[in-house]
């Protein structure tokens, strides 16, 4: 087991309720404990026992302005709903939490979670991230309106990656 392997266990524990795994191959055994109160992973190698705390990781929304639009010369009253549109600068990038693959729906013959123009509220399954045989669904932090899906079904994705644009205020 490599050193990637084990950031991406220690990743999945830290996602997960578990409080303790142990893997034990030919001549290596790696065990990672959780303590409950403080949410710290411990985890020892052998033959050199050693003990690392790492703090738990979790995801939170970033925010990012959205460029403003450019100048446009007075149209009549008609054209207001545009214009609010291109004015929501308060987008919010929703970003992924582990690495694995993404996933827009539980199977391919099923409609996706999402789709843009969606209003989604805080706590609903927006993509399922599948990391090592094990499908995460994923979801809101943030009640919105999806923006823009930021990758294709069945894509690679990397840990803290721009999944969905979000606007709040939407």
């Amino acid at each position: 087991m490599d050193f990637k392997e084990i950031q991406d266990l220690l990743k999945l524990v830290n996602k997960t309720t578990l409080t303790e795994v142990e893997i034990e191959q030919k001549d290596f055994r790696l065990k990672i404990r959780r303590k409950a109160p403080d949410n710290k992973v411990v985890y020892q190698t052998s033959p050199e026992p050693a003990t690392i705390v790492q703090p738990m990781i979790t995801a939170a929304p970033t925010p990012v302005a959205q460029p403003e639009a450019q100048a446009a010369p007075e149209k009549p009253a008609a054209a207001p709903e545009p214009k609010k549109e291109e004015s929501s600068a308060d987008l919010v990038e929703f970003r992924s939490p582990m690495i694995g693959t993404f996933y827009r729906s539980s199977s391919p013959d099923v409609d996706p979670f999402v789709k843009v123009g969606d209003t989604v509220e805080k706590g609903q399954v927006l993509c399922i991230v599948e990391a090592m045989k094990l499908f995460n669904e994923i979801e809101s932090e943030l009640s919105g309106k999806v923006v823009k899906i930021m990758l294709e079904d069945a894509q690679p994705v990397e840990y803290d990656q721009v999944l969905f644009l979000i606007d709040p205020n939407g």
